[in-house]
């Protein structure tokens, strides 16, 4: 399991600047929900001084996308857009007292985020925008620039570096051998060689499971998230060997031990559908308004996961059974 730092869990369950920022005058887009993680950061900027006034956040994602988030909000506050652009992700991760390694692609997307919110603020594109043929990882859709820029960043060194830091090559693995290919090309650059892993290391690995526990949605205005008391529906059977009917009852239990939360803060949830990886899931009540409504999804997503021990992707859905506001 991951140890995470106090200052990371204190983000995750009290997390500043939830939700978008009113008059916001720039607005940095990463990430995509197919893919697992997406990062909203808004901003508002004095456009006489370039000082960032206030600033937001909403993401869908793990708790270290959460707390990197959060955290991200908090340091650009007060300063310059040139100013935050020094921002590094290991100064995200640093002012969180280290995130583990697997993790370090949260502080890549904030760092990222705010990259394309000044961007948005100067009317500026983006260099590293996709362009045809450039894309390295299709399973969590990281293009060539990124992938070089970030080895640049942090001087990384190995194909496991890579995945940690972007999450290229964490799915299917079928991107290895082009990642290897930029990683000789960007050693060379600095004088190292590359050293490929043992073959055995490129197996896409499974994910590991997360400690941190799931805020409870609040009601709006804000009210801080409350953390779930554990699920107890562990069973001895591996996951793998899941029937679909046993699959779908363990997910009705998790849903289940969930509900009160929500329901305590006037929201409910609705399992409607299962469909391979996606779990289809109706937010009712307040869960529909609220400004966390993303970070419910998010901690529903992380749950079923440690429960099942597969990757799933939770998939909210509006009453005529639409992809919800939150989704689009």
């Amino acid at each position: 399991m991951w140890d995470y730092s106090e200052k990371v869990k204190e983000h995750f369950y009290n997390p500043r600047n939830a939700g978008a920022v009113d008059s916001s005058n720039a607005t940095g887009d990463v990430g995509s929900l197919s893919c697992g993680d997406a990062l909203r950061l808004t901003l508002k900027v004095d456009p006489k001084t370039d000082v960032i006034l206030d600033a937001g956040f909403q993401t869908f994602g793990c708790g270290s996308a959460i707390a990197s988030s959060s955290a991200l909000t908090e340091m650009v506050k007060g300063l310059t857009l040139d100013e935050a652009l020094t921002i590094s992700n290991q100064d995200i991760a640093d002012y969180l007292d280290g995130l583990p390694p697997e993790k370090m692609h949260c502080s890549v997307m904030g760092r990222e985020a705010l990259r394309a919110a000044v961007a948005d603020f100067r009317g500026e594109a983006l260099e590293d925008d996709h362009e045809e043929g450039a894309l390295v990882c299709k399973c969590f859709a990281v293009d060539e620039v990124m992938v070089r820029d970030t080895i640049r960043a942090n001087n990384l060194s190995s194909v496991e570096d890579v995945t940690n830091y972007t999450k290229a090559g964490g799915g299917c693995s079928s991107c290895h051998e082009g990642i290897e290919r930029i990683l000789v090309e960007e050693l060379a650059a600095r004088g190292d060689s590359f050293v490929a892993a043992p073959t055995r290391a490129r197996t896409a690995k499974k994910p590991q499971l997360v400690t941190l526990e799931m805020p409870a949605v609040a009601t709006a205005p804000f009210v801080e998230p409350v953390a779930v008391e554990p699920v107890n529906v562990k069973s001895t059977a591996t996951p793998a060997r899941f029937g679909t009917l046993q699959r779908i009852r363990r997910i009705e239990a998790v849903l289940e031990v969930i509900r009160p939360n929500l329901q305590r803060d006037n929201g409910d949830v609705e399992l409607l559908d299962v469909d391979g990886k996606n779990v289809y899931v109706r937010l009712s009540g307040a869960c529909t308004g609220c400004q966390l409504a993303s970070m419910t999804v998010s901690g529903i997503q992380q749950r079923l996961m440690e429960e099942l021990g597969e990757f799933i992707k939770v998939v909210p859905l509006n009453s005529a059974g639409q992809l919800s506001a939150m989704e689009v």
